[in-house]
């Protein structure tokens, strides 16, 4: 085959589903719905979080600081999650990414730190609706009630292990390994049927930092979110 007529693309792991064809934009009888958000980047930063030349590179290049345990920060450069005492999580837009990547690379020399990309690994489901913290509650075993916005936690589902990621009271998002996310949905789904489970429409616009970081959403100020 000709180089010329090979053009490679970038496929989410739910494509299969079909879940751009099935999504609707969701109504009170809802109580639940979900949808991926595709094709983030995802970058993984190692290092002594107790380094003040650390906090300050990550900060210089991301313009963020290191988030507390439990919880995440954001800003233009994407949302930074803590993971561990030594390693943060941040999700970026595909386009930011490589530029990043290798700005973290320069920012990190001489120190015991590195930043890979997982891009290809992981993907997002966001869960939203009135039933969305009993839908939680079914696949799982941690107090969701409890989630706040600002913090995202590791916890399991079934088989799965997952981040769960709460913006704000509209929905949380749902990170997991490309090989568990048709897992992870069918469990939604299945957990969600009693609830008039649909696959909703993602806004294109508003403050939740992950969804904004869709190619062509639009970032609201806070007063000026819109319903979906």
């Amino acid at each position: 085959m000709s180089d010329a007529l090979f053009q490679p693309y970038a496929r989410s792991p739910l494509d299969p589903l079909d879940l751009a064809g099935q999504a609707v934009r969701p109504s009170p009888e809802n109580g639940a719905w979900a949808n991926e958000v595709r094709l983030l980047a995802y970058l993984t930063l190692r290092g002594d979080s107790a380094d003040p030349a650390y906090a300050r590179a990550v900060r210089t290049v991301c313009g963020l600081s290191l988030p507390d345990a439990g919880r995440y920060v954001s800003g233009v450069a994407g949302v930074l999650l803590w993971r561990s005492p030594n390693e943060c999580l941040l999700l970026t837009s595909r386009r930011q990414a490589a530029s990043l990547r290798v700005a973290l690379v320069e920012a990190f020399a001489g120190l015991l730190a590195e930043v890979v990309d997982q891009s290809g690994g992981l993907t997002t489901v966001y869960l939203a609706g009135a039933e969305q913290v009993t839908v939680l509650r079914h696949m799982g075993g941690y107090d969701f009630g409890s989630l706040e916005p600002g913090q995202a936690i590791a916890t399991v589902f079934g088989k799965t292990a997952a981040v769960v990621m709460r913006a704000d009271a509209h929905g949380v998002h749902l990170i997991v390994r490309r090989s568990f996310a048709a897992y992870l949905w069918a469990l939604l789904a299945r957990s969600a049927r009693p609830y008039a489970f649909t696959v909703g429409r993602l806004p294109a616009a508003g403050t939740d930092p992950v969804l904004c970081l869709q190619e062509g959403a639009t970032v609201l100020d806070r007063q000026d979110r819109v319903a979906v």
